[in-house]
């Protein structure tokens, strides 16, 4: 294993003061495949945020000598404004703007890596279309594709499989896995444990406290999950306990 790339120290993160991931502790080595896994409102999205310094930790540490241009960053569908009118080749020519800068001309150049990123996530001919015409399967390739045009160290991925159809999630694993050939860090946010099993090798499992980090068939034991769903079942009843009554 490679030495550590990102490591956390007893890291808590915080909404409002009201802690969403609970002293995490562990490390991600560099050109591995990670996946954090965990309940609904377990904290993942949070911690993938504060890994890539969108979110300050209010307790603990994240140490890393990386720079903010070196991770590359998938969101959840759900936060795309589809409604913007951009077309498909914009959205990943904004894949290069660490090359071209805020106000740069696009380049002959990074113009021909940004068709060829869109004909290998197999979009060729949508160019022009505009984002907001597109199927959800369709819109995470493009979003795929921006990140090839970023070429980032560290790519960063929540939910990329989320709403999309079983050839799509095919062809994005496959993506996944050349740029793990390439040795770049790969760290994702999955709901589907099967997906996580057959592609991931480690993984972090958490329920806003940290459950287990490790290899995958360790970490997602049957124990693990347990743990995990009974202290997900604790918040509903802490939050059933905080409605006023009627």
């Amino acid at each position: 294993m490679s030495a550590p790339l990102i490591r956390l120290s007893n890291l808590t993160v915080a909404y409002d003061r009201h802690p969403a991931v609970h002293h995490v502790s562990g490390s991600i080595a560099s050109g591995s495949l990670t996946a954090i896994a965990g309940p609904n409102g377990a904290g993942k999205s949070t911690l993938l945020k504060a890994i890539m310094g969108e979110m300050r930790p209010s307790g603990g540490q994240i140490e890393h000598q990386l720079q903010r241009t070196d991770f590359g960053y998938l969101p959840q569908a759900a936060d795309i404004n589809r409604r913007f009118p951009v077309t498909v080749l914009d959205t990943v020519m904004m894949g290069a703007w660490r090359q071209m800068g805020a106000f740069g001309r696009v380049s002959r150049d990074e113009m021909a890596k940004a068709r060829a990123a869109v004909s290998a996530v197999g979009l060729e001919g949508f160019e022009t279309r505009l984002i907001g015409a597109l199927s959800s399967g369709q819109l995470q390739r493009v979003l795929f594709a921006r990140l090839l045009l970023q070429d980032a160290k560290v790519i960063l991925l929540d939910e990329p499989f989320t709403a999309i159809d079983a050839r799509t999630t095919r062809d994005l694993i496959d993506i996944i896995r050349r740029w793990h050939g390439d040795g770049r860090t790969i760290i994702a946010v999955l709901h589907d444990f099967e997906q996580i099993r057959a592609h991931f090798p480690e993984t972090l499992l958490i329920a806003r406290e940290m459950i287990d980090w490790g290899p995958t068939a360790t970490a997602m034991s049957a124990e693990n999950l347990m743990k995990a769903r009974a202290m997900a079942e604790r918040w509903d009843e802490d939050a059933d306990t905080c409605v006023p009554a009627a």
